[in-house]
C-alpha cells in the first residue's frame, strides 16, 4: 500500500509498518469486541427473557430491552468520562515511551490512576443519586422507568473499578501492550456472561432478576477486571510501574487534563445531544425504541475494527511523534485506515444483506424485527464513513490533538443531526427512518471533516 502524506507526498507503507499496525491492532480489536460483549450479552439475554421469568417479573422482552437500553445510555455517559482519562494516558505515555523517558512514564501512570479514582467515585455518586431523574429526562415509558433506574444503580457500584480498568488498559496500550487488555477483557466477559445467565432468567433455582441480573453481572465483571489491572500495574507490567502515592503531580496532571478534557467535552456534548435525540426515539413507542436499541447493538459490532485500530493507531502515532518521526506517524495512520476500513466495509455488507436474520438474534418480538430491519441496512451503508472517523480521529488523539474533534463534534451533532431529526421526525413524521437518516448524515460529515484536518498536518504540531 502507498499512502498520501498530509503534505501531498507519497509515503510508502512497507511490510514492517503493515505488520506493526496489524500486530498491535488485532488484540485491540479483540479487546473492543470483548468490551462490547459486556453489553451485547446483556442485550441478548434480556431480549430473550423466558416466558416464566417474564410472568414472574411482570414485564416482557421489549420492556426489558428498553429499560436496559436507556440504562446503558447513562452508563455510557459516565464511561466516556473514564475514557477521557485514558485518552490522555495513551497519548502521554506513548510520547514518553517513544522518547525513552522512563521517569516521565512512571509519573504519568501514577497520575492516570489517581485521576481514575476521582472519576470513578464521581461516576458512582452520579449513578446512585441520578438514576431516577435520568430516566425521567430521557422520557422512559412508565413500564420501563423504574426497571431502568434500578439497572443504573446496580451498575454504579462497579464504576470505580471500571474507571481503573479503563485507565490502566489505556496506559498499557500507550506502552505498546494491547494483548494484556485483551486477556483481561476475556475474564471480564466470562464473569459477566456467567453471572447474567444465572440471574436474568433464574437458573438452577436462583431467583429471576431480569434486567437487574444483567446489571449485577456487568458490575461484578468490571470490578474484577479493575482489580486485575491494578494488581498488574502495582507489580510492574509492560514497562509500567505504579507506585502507591496519591499525591497529585501538578504538571503531569495538567498535561493529562489538557489532552483528556477536550475528549470529555466532546463526548459530553455528544451525549447531551444524544439525550435529546433518544427522546425523539422513545416518543415513538416501546417497540420502536427496542428496534433502535437492537440496531445500535448490532452496529456496535461493526465499530470494533474502527475502535481497535483507532486505539492502536493512537499508541503508534504517539510513539512515532515522541521519537520525532512524523512521517512514520502518517504511515501508521494510513495503514490502519486501510486495514480497519476493509474490515468495517465487510461487516457493513453483512448488515445490508442479512438484516432480519441479525435482528432476530437479539429479539424474538416480531414488531421489533420488522421495525429494525430497514434501518440496519442503512447502518451498514454508512460503515466507510465511520471507519474514516474512528481511525483518523484516533490518530489525532494519539498526537494530543483533542480540541479539534470537540469542535467538529459540536458542528455535526448540534448543528446538523439534531435540527435534521426535528425536521424529519417532528415535522415530516418519518419516524425511525428519519432518526437514522439524520444520524448517518452526522457520521458522513464527521468523516469529511476528519479527512480535511488530518491532511492539513496540524495534528503533528501539537505540544503535549
Amino acid at each position: 500500500m502507498r499512502a498520501i502524506s498530509a503534505r501531498g507526498a507519497v509515503v510508502p507503507a512497507g511490510a514492517g509498518t503493515r505488520r506493526r499496525v496489524f500486530s498491535l491492532a488485532l488484540p485491540a480489536v479483540g479487546e473492543q469486541l470483548l468490551n462490547t460483549l459486556v453489553g451485547l450479552a446483556d442485550v441478548y439475554l434480556v431480549g430473550n427473557l423466558s416466558l416464566a421469568a417474564a410472568e414472574q417479573l411482570g414485564y416482557g422482552s421489549a420492556t426489558a430491552l428498553t429499560a436496559a437500553g436507556l440504562g446503558n445510555q447513562f452508563t455510557w455517559v459516565v464511561m466516556v468520562l473514564m475514557m477521557a482519562v485514558g485518552v490522555g494516558a495513551t497519548a502521554l505515555i506513548a510520547r514518553a515511551v517513544g522518547a525513552d523517558d522512563g521517569p516521565a512514564t512512571s509519573r504519568i501512570v501514577r497520575q492516570t490512576m489517581v485521576l481514575g479514582v476521582v472519576v470513578g467515585l464521581l461516576a458512582t455518586a452520579m449513578g446512585v443519586l441520578l438514576a431516577g431523574p435520568f430516566m425521567a429526562l430521557v422520557g422512559a415509558p412508565p413500564e420501563a422507568a423504574a426497571i431502568g433506574a434500578a439497572y443504573i444503580q446496580v451498575n454504579a457500584w462497579g464504576f470505580l473499578p471500571a474507571a481503573l480498568l479503563l485507565a490502566g488498559t489505556a496506559a498499557m496500550r500507550g506502552a505498546g501492550d494491547t494483548r494484556t487488555p485483551l486477556f483481561v477483557m476475556l475474564a471480564v466477559n466470562a464473569i459477566n456472561i456467567g453471572v447474567s445467565w444465572l440471574l436474568i432468567n433464574g437458573q438452577f433455582g436462583l431467583p429471576a432478576l431480569g434486567v437487574a441480573g444483567a446489571a449485577l453481572g456487568a458490575a461484578l465483571a468490571r470490578g474484577a477486571g479493575g482489580l486485575v489491572v491494578l494488581g498488574l500495574l502495582l507489580r510492574g507490567h509492560a514497562g509500567l510501574q505504579l507506585r502507591l502515592d496519591p499525591r497529585p503531580d501538578k504538571e503531569t496532571m495538567q498535561r493529562l487534563l489538557r489532552v483528556g478534557l477536550p475528549t470529555a467535552g466532546e463526548q459530553l456534548i455528544f451525549q447531551a445531544a444524544l439525550l435529546i435525540f433518544v427522546r425523539f426515539v422513545t416518543d415513538l413507542g416501546t417497540a420502536a425504541y427496542a428496534a433502535h436499541n437492537v440496531t445500535i447493538t448490532i452496529e456496535s459490532l461493526s465499530f470494533l475494527p474502527g475502535m481497535g485500530y483507532a486505539a492502536a493507531t493512537s499508541a503508534l502515532v504517539g510513539q512515532a511523534l515522541g521519537a520525532r518521526r512524523p512521517e512514520q506517524a502518517e504511515r501508521y495512520a494510513y495503514e490502519a485506515l486501510f486495514q480497519g476500513g476493509l474490515m468495517m466495509c465487510a461487516l457493513g455488507a453483512v448488515m445490508v444483506i442479512f438484516p432480519a436474520q441479525l435482528v432476530a438474534l437479539f429479539s424474538n418480538d416480531p414488531a421489533v424485527i420488522v421495525a429494525a430491519t430497514p434501518i440496519l441496512r442503512v447502518a451498514g451503508l454508512v460503515q466507510p464513513a465511520l471507519a474514516v472517523s474512528f481511525i483518523l480521529l484516533g490518530a489525532m488523539r494519539g498526537a494530543g490533538d483533542t480540541r479539534w474533534p470537540l469542535l467538529s463534534r459540536l458542528v455535526t451533532t448540534w448543528i446538523v443531526r439534531l435540527p435534521m431529526t426535528f425536521v424529519l421526525v417532528g415535522w415530516l413524521g418519518l419516524g425511525l427512518p428519519g432518526v437514522w437518516l439524520a444520524m448517518c448524515t452526522d457520521f458522513t460529515l464527521q468523516a469529511l471533516l476528519a479527512i480535511g484536518r488530518f491532511r492539513s498536518g496540524r495534528w503533528q504540531q501539537i505540544d503535549v
